[in-house]
């Protein structure tokens, strides 16, 4: 099987192009997003947070929690009830880009689990997928435990498997830590308050 020659990448009218050769002097220019197809990610992720549920829920539905604690978020507003419209800068390798995000957070049993749909869009790819999040408390200590499924196209299918599986780790890594840390901050400053 020939594989063609990729020499040019620009970006024209939003689209990224590729410049490919097809034959010893033939030419020709391609949508990047028709080059690649996309990449699946499976992800199961466990996170413990030293507080208990109820408290860890309500944070977590905290559209400013939520803000502070997604890594590069730009801007993120409520849109409706449970949508939410966020800009975020991502970098992965030598990638980086503005992602345009829609979240959705759906089929909420509170303080036990939700669903969330994640749509995005940037000029080096697209992001499609869904996580599951389920909460179970042991002595005032919250296990939060994460299964997702992505797919992931355009240049960033071109990531490999591990850079992308190790990216998204390190995200939900920082995300649940800042939020843990913006809990007890709050919490620290409501007690101190009500001093």
């Amino acid at each position: 099987m020939h594989v063609p020659l990729v020499t040019t990448l620009f970006r024209l009218n939003k689209i990224i192009w590729v410049q490919i050769r097809k034959g010893m002097e033939e030419w020709t220019f391609i949508p990047l997003k028709l080059l690649i197809g996309g990449k699946r990610l499976k992800i199961e992720y466990e996170y413990t947070f030293g507080l208990p549920r109820k408290i860890v829920w309500k944070y977590l539905m905290d559209k400013k929690v939520l803000r502070k604690a997604i890594p590069g978020c730009k801007s993120f507003v409520e849109s409706s009830r449970g949508v939410y419209e966020a800009e975020l800068e991502i970098k992965i390798g030598p990638l980086q880009d503005l992602i345009t995000l829609e979240i959705r957070l759906d089929d909420q049993k509170p303080p036990s689990s939700f669903r969330m749909y994640v749509k995005g869009k940037g000029n080096i790819g697209e992001i499609v997928g869904k996580a599951d999040l389920f909460m179970k408390e042991s002595r005032s200590v919250s296990k939060l435990t994460c299964k997702a499924e992505a797919e992931v196209t355009g240049a960033l299918a071109l990531a490999g498997q591990r850079v992308l599986d190790s990216g998204a780790h390190k995200g939900l890594d920082n995300f649940f830590q800042t939020v843990e840390k913006e809990i007890k901050r709050t919490l620290y400053q409501l007690k101190r308050g009500g001093r």
